[in-house]
């Protein structure tokens, strides 16, 4: 029953994902505190084993995003490159920081971010394109600050760098992509932190690699890339206001799940 309930899991984050254009982070993180919660996990352990196992499952579909928007030109790689260094070292700085964080508090902050997202998708809050692209340091500080919310939040990074790159004047189609392929080290470099902070966690469950939990792993990528193509298909088909507006809903009811029961 663990299995079809990972499974269903998977196939609901593709769906939203590919129908509202986030990563399946901001759903499946919080769809893995309550099943973790209902599996009687431990509460000292089951936060910290949703975001690593939420990044884990980010890295196969941020290689399949990376390979659509690659064949058709649109990922800056010389930008991601740069974004990179920061990326990492953020990555890893903020899967320590969630090892050490009681889980309450780590969902009160997961919570407060989802709401943040529903108040931006909900009413459409998008930076004017001011600013020019910083050099150097500049774009290494923001790849650190973009990874290390990233992995403390279990998601690919997208709601942070599609609207930084877009205020630092980068075309929309662009950032999109280059957001995505950035999404790929934020994910591997999470994922490896979060193995080596949990190993030998005594009160993790069976079949765990640190912080990731490998039935769910397992369950969610069957089903999620599938299901994402699908979701993508419809969000062709329906105003994309709408969609966004209960997306913002759905993320409202998350946050306060977190923040208020």
């Amino acid at each position: 029953m663990i299995v079809v309930v990972y499974l269903m899991l998977g196939a609901a984050a593709g769906l939203m994902a590919g129908l509202f254009g986030v990563g399946g982070g901001l759903i499946i993180v919080p769809a893995l505190i309550v099943s973790f919660t209902f599996q009687d996990l431990s509460p000292d352990v089951l936060t910290q084993l949703a975001i690593g196992t939420s990044l884990a499952t980010i890295i196969l579909t941020s290689l399949s995003s990376i390979k659509t928007h690659h064949s058709k030109g649109a990922i800056d790689w010389p930008l991601v490159k740069k974004l990179t260094v920061g990326i990492v070292v953020g990555a890893i700085v903020g899967s320590i920081f969630a090892d050490y964080l009681p889980g309450e508090t780590l969902q009160m902050i997961i919570g407060i971010y989802a709401l943040t997202v529903a108040v931006q998708m909900g009413f459409d809050l998008k930076p004017k394109a001011q600013h020019d692209l910083p050099k150097g340091a500049g774009l290494t500080a923001a790849g650190g600050v973009i990874g290390a919310i990233s992995a403390l939040f279990g998601i690919g990074g997208g709601s942070l760098t599609v609207p930084y790159l877009s205020w630092c004047r980068v075309e929309m189609r662009n950032a999109v992509a280059t957001s995505s392929a950035c999404g790929l080290p934020i994910a591997v470099a999470g994922v490896c932190s979060y193995i080596v902070t949990g190993w030998n966690n005594p009160d993790l469950p069976e079949y765990s690699l640190g912080y990731i939990y490998l039935p769910a792993f397992f369950g969610i990528i069957i089903t999620s890339t599938v299901f994402a193509k699908q979701g993508a298909k419809l969000a062709h088909a329906l105003p994309s206001h709408v969609l966004k507006r209960y997306f913002a809903l759905l993320l409202l009811v998350v946050g306060s799940k977190f923040i208020f029961f």
